[in-house]
């Protein structure tokens, strides 16, 4: 016991950085399957996909995705009903992060089909992908 008492400041940080290391895997699980630039295009391709940016309209205006449809995350909830059903939704930021909770909010809101580009339009950009300004 004195052990606990005397360390609990080192214990405190082993819980942090461990909740730390832990929170992308069960954010990744949430958000749902993550595509890379290929397997974007090809789900657009092939599919029609809804491709919906969730960054802000400024950032939007500065290049978007050929096609996307702008809904801020923070107007996401409510928007949502602006998303054709039946369509697959690819979800895009500038480089995944906000993305990924936008993709995880339309899977608590019901929708399957919805998958994140991992790396955002950073990696649409990387890899000589159009952008529409």
């Amino acid at each position: 016991m004195d052990f606990i008492t005397e360390n609990i400041v080192l214990i405190a940080i082993a819980f942090a950085a461990g909740g730390m290391l832990l929170y992308p895997l069960v954010m990744g699980k949430a958000s749902g399957p993550a595509l890379d630039t290929l397997g974007a295009t090809r789900l657009i391709n092939d599919t029609g996909a809804v491709v919906l940016d969730v960054r802000s309209p400024a950032d939007f205006a500065a290049g978007h995705l050929p096609n996307a449809r702008n809904i801020p995350l923070a107007e996401l909830d409510k928007r949502v009903g602006e998303l054709p059903a039946g369509k697959p939704v690819l979800v895009c930021c500038n480089s995944g992060g906000t993305s990924g909770r936008a993709s995880a909010l339309l899977r608590r809101g019901g929708r399957q089909d919805v998958f994140n580009l991992a790396g955002g339009l950073q990696a649409w950009q990387q890899a000589g992908l159009p952008v529409v300004k």
